[in-house]
């Protein structure tokens, strides 16, 4: 299958549709959620409720007995919750920080999900078959129902976000100053993790426990990237989640033998890469062009205070002075003297030059500024 076969096959294959729609709106509400996960330096915390949600799973399964997907993503959402709490808990009661809470409630909460599986995999129970689909997802299993939670969780989260975007905002830049203004900072915290604990819950089918957290972080990665506004960043996310979901989806589908979560994660990750070495504000490549673009400037600049070192002893600024005066100086190049008359700070004549008015004016003004931060 090309891909121009999978999109238009897209809005007449009911599989194909769903499959796309759940991807495109999981892909949205992380990158919207996962942006407060990155601003509050919690990333570790999206990987640690997803291995934390594994018992969860485990354990719903064993006392219902049933497969249901609603039965096991509540006790996914359960166990994630317990694990967030046991964090907090960890930080605020003992002196250990926060990576070290993270790691240890996902070592402990995963360790134990893994444990749980065995055992469920011994069970003379046909049932229990798929369980372990949930480590690294299965998109294909998703039914419409299963979008419509997807939909209805992302809707209630854009409600949230809107009628508290003051207090969100506040809160991520000085969590001092909020609690200054009288918010419940606590509560807010609370609302802020919920929903993030939710929306990695509700992906756990679709990309699973061990690449969910790159579902959180990757696209709210690649949108700091560009922007510093935080509603800029929420929508950037939000809408390179949803790419990311809907080409990862149409590569697996065209591919034999690919699983979507990991190539959604994949393509996420390429969004990242590409943010990293082409966004004009931090990119890499940008970043590059403005330190050779500075170097320049300031090669042209010794060039020139040179320059006027030698004009300053001249009755007449624009006195012809040889190039060869030059040849000695570190900073001086062919390239240098060409941007400089491009400039209009010399004249150039064969092998003199002289200083003009304007690149005398320049210079005494470089002068004179070095003299005042000395």
């Amino acid at each position: 299958m090309t891909f121009t076969e999978y999109f238009q096959m897209v809005f007449s294959d009911y599989t194909l549709r769903t499959i796309t729609i759940g991807t495109a709106v999981l892909g949205a509400i992380c990158g919207m959620l996962g942006s407060f996960a990155v601003l509050r330096k919690q990333s570790l915390l999206g990987d640690a409720i997803s291995h934390a949600a594994l018992p969860g799973i485990a354990l719903a399964f064993l006392i219902t007995g049933a497969k249901e997907t609603h039965v096991l993503m509540l006790g996914a959402l359960v166990c994630g919750l317990l694990g967030t709490f046991w964090i907090r808990g960890i930080t605020s009661k003992t002196h250990l920080k926060m990576d070290t809470a993270l790691g240890l409630i996902l070592s402990l909460f995963f360790g134990f999900g893994m444990l749980l599986l065995t055992y469920i995999q011994k069970q003379p129970n046909a049932n229990q078959a798929g369980l372990d689909k949930y480590l690294f997802g299965q998109a294909a299993t998703l039914v419409e129902s299963d979008v419509m939670i997807m939909i209805g969780v992302t809707g209630i989260s854009l409600i949230i976000l809107l009628l508290f975007w003051k207090e969100f905002k506040i809160m991520l830049f000085d969590m001092d100053y909020t609690k200054t203004l009288g918010f419940n900072v606590k509560f807010i915290d609370a609302l802020i993790t919920f929903f993030i604990v939710l929306a990695i819950v509700i992906g756990l089918q679709t990309v699973g426990v061990v690449l969910m957290s790159a579902m959180l972080l990757a696209p709210a990665a690649a949108a700091r990237q560009w922007t510093n506004h935080l509603w800029v960043m929420i929508v950037l996310a939000a809408v390179l989640g949803a790419l990311a979901g809907v080409v990862g989806t149409a590569i697996s589908a065209s591919q034999d033998n690919l699983s979507t979560g990991p190539v959604i994660v994949l393509v996420a990750a390429t969004f990242v890469l590409i943010s990293f070495v082409f966004s004009p504000g931090r990119g890499l490549l940008f970043r590059e062009i403005r330190f050779r673009r500075n170097r320049n400037d300031l090669k042209l600049k010794k060039t020139l205070q040179l320059m006027f070192d030698i004009a300053k002893t001249h009755e007449d600024v624009t006195h012809p002075h040889s190039i060869r005066i030059l040849n000695d100086f570190h900073g001086f190049s062919r390239k240098s003297l060409r941007k400089m008359e491009e400039r209009h700070w010399v004249e150039i004549d064969g092998l003199e030059w002289s200083l003009t008015e304007h690149g005398f004016d320049a210079a005494k003004n470089l002068y004179n500024q070095q003299l005042k931060d000395e």
